[in-house]
Order: structure tokens, then sequence, then C-alpha cells
């Protein structure tokens, strides 16, 4: 029986996949995490960071050459958002464009469903 659990319906735009590759070549990987986790000003949180061990309850996403790894609990609430890269005036920051957030905070890193 085979154990491969399905990819998640999440993506990466090519600009967040090269930022990642760029950041990959100074911080520990191979895998970049997405995670969600309690708290923030609108109740959850983005986390984003680099790991090597992936663990069993990852989800694995390849695309653009980057593997990302989303834990099952966190998988809900990022079902058919995207990550992307954005530089602006004010700064270079990963985004995630999440349809399932009902409200979003000024500083973008925390939303509610």
């Amino acid at each position: 029986m085979n154990n491969v659990a399905p990819a998640p319906n999440f993506s990466l735009t090519k600009s967040a996949a090269e930022r990642i590759v760029l950041l990959l070549k100074t911080e520990p990987g191979p895998y970049f995490r997405v995670q969600v986790d309690g708290g923030g000003c609108s109740g959850f949180q983005y986390k984003f960071d680099f790991d090597s061990i992936k663990n069993d309850d990852d989800l694995e996403l390849n695309q653009h050459g980057v593997t990302v790894l989303i834990d099952e609990m966190s998988m809900p609430f990022l079902e058919q958002a995207q990550l992307d890269f954005k530089e602006e005036l004010i700064g270079s920051y990963f985004a995630v464009e999440n349809p399932n957030a009902t409200a979003n905070c000024g500083c973008g890193t925390s939303f509610s469903v």
C-alpha cells in the first residue's frame, strides 16, 4: 500500500520560488516550510521557515524547482492559497494570497477565517 500524502492544493508564484532558491543558498534546507499558527492580531499567523527534516504529517509541494512542506494541521487554512514574494518601496516580503481569509491585519502576516 502506498502511503504517499496527496499534493496540497497550494501554489507558488515564480517570484516566490526564485526567492526561496536564493535563500536556500545560505539557509539550512532543502525544504521551505509554510505553517499556520494561532496568534497574531487577527487570530492566525503565517510562519515561514527552512527545514532539513520532512515530518510524517507533512504534505509536499514541488513547483518551479522548489519543495515546500505544509503540515496537515495548517493545510485547511491554506487550501487554494498562493505564496508570492513582493518587492516594494517599503520592503521585500513573502505574502499569502488566501481565499479562506475573511480578514487580514495591516502587517499582512495575520488573518482570520
